[in-house]
């Protein structure tokens, strides 16, 4: 048996390759990918040479077990079907559609104990957001917003997206949100924000926050994020910058201010939680916000896994009309799909508008 899989040969270059894949062994199965999503984020790092060679792959996902260093494979959100078991898996598991943490592939054999059944009633595009919106619940439990809070984040891609979406279910008085791109902007007001701006047109106005998310991905953003926090806030920094160096002025406002940082990874569970959560309990949590905010409508560009190098050149140098791009295997051997965002009117107002 073989499968298609994807491997990142160096910064910029991404290839499809056949490979082999052995019979599901005892406790496995065979599954067939129906769809799987590429992080803007991490991946983007990996493409353009931007991590720090030798650093663990993830130790918590055992499909990216490693060292991070070319060739690579890597991807963590895939969807797909069950269609060959192993001997001792139970016949439930026979069709079922799960989602895995595995790198990008038409095919994959795993142990069922590395899977997890999508509930009934999502949809296979929403459930590859599985891990984003578990990284979106991660934040708001690592922040702790209190109800009445004022909140900024900073950087609209779909893990800041998400994270919008998660806190404006939590009750604060208002969440204001960053970002260079018009259409994330746009994309942050229906999901949640109050206000949305563009970074490089200043931020008056925005100080004072209670609570403040760095997810953009930017060294340079976490000085903003500083900045736009009060006497006593806090500031969560999910982004990972790779080998990008981080200078940070921590002078008077931030000294006398007794600004806290806190370093937010969605690997493990914050001590302070994990007597009553549990991984399963914070998965369980995420189904709920996909069942709510049905993150499928941030698609906007869909590829065939045979054309790898065509999407990740779109993700690379078209942020400003890319937020989420899938392969997806209902139109492999067709040209890109994209889809176009439906948003209610008030998101149509200028996003620089308090």
């Amino acid at each position: 048996m073989s499968a298609l899989a994807l491997w990142f040969d160096g910064p910029g270059q991404v290839a499809v390759r056949e490979l082999a894949l052995a019979a599901p062994g005892p406790g496995e199965v065979r599954v067939e990918v129906l769809a799987s999503a590429i992080s803007p984020g991490t991946e983007m790092l990996i493409y353009r040479g931007q991590f720090p060679p030798g650093e663990s792959t993830d130790a918590t996902i055992a499909a990216l077990g490693g060292t991070l260093g070319y060739p690579l494979r890597y991807g963590y959100s895939c969807v797909g079907r069950v269609i060959t078991l192993g001997p001792g898996v139970e016949a439930g598991w026979q069709d079922r559609r799960v989602f895995a943490f595995q790198p990008h592939a038409s095919a994959f054999v795993a142990p069922v104990a590395e899977l997890i059944a999508i509930p009934d009633g999502i949809s296979d595009e929403d459930a590859l957001f599985l891990p984003n919106l578990e990284t979106a619940v991660n934040f708001a439990h690592d922040g702790a917003p209190l109800l009445g809070e004022r909140i900024v984040v900073l950087g609209q891609g779909i893990v800041g997206l998400l994270t919008t979406a998660a806190l404006a279910r939590l009750g604060p008085e208002l969440i204001v949100t960053f970002d260079r791109f018009a259409n994330r902007r746009h994309a942050s007001l229906a999901l949640g924000a109050t206000q949305s701006h563009d970074p490089t047109q200043g931020s008056a106005g925005s100080e004072g926050a209670d609570l403040v998310y760095e997810l953009s991905g930017a060294p340079a953003a976490l000085d903003q994020a500083i900045a736009l926090c009060g006497f006593d806030g806090r500031v969560v920094i999910g982004s990972w910058y790779g080998r990008k160096r981080v200078e940070l002025d921590l002078g008077g406002r931030f000294h006398r201010s007794r600004i806290r940082l806190i370093s937010s990874q969605v690997s493990t569970l914050a001590p302070a939680l994990s007597g009553r959560w549990s991984k399963a309990r914070r998965i369980a949590t995420a189904w709920q916000l996909c069942r709510a905010v049905q993150p499928a409508r941030l698609i906007t560009h869909r590829y065939p896994l045979d054309r790898a190098a065509a999407a990740y050149a779109q993700v690379d140098a078209r942020p400003g009309e890319t937020l989420q791009v899938a392969f997806t295997r209902g139109n492999w051997g067709r040209a890109p799909e994209s889809s176009c965002i439906r948003y209610p009117s008030n998101a149509n107002s200028s996003p620089n508008t308090p």
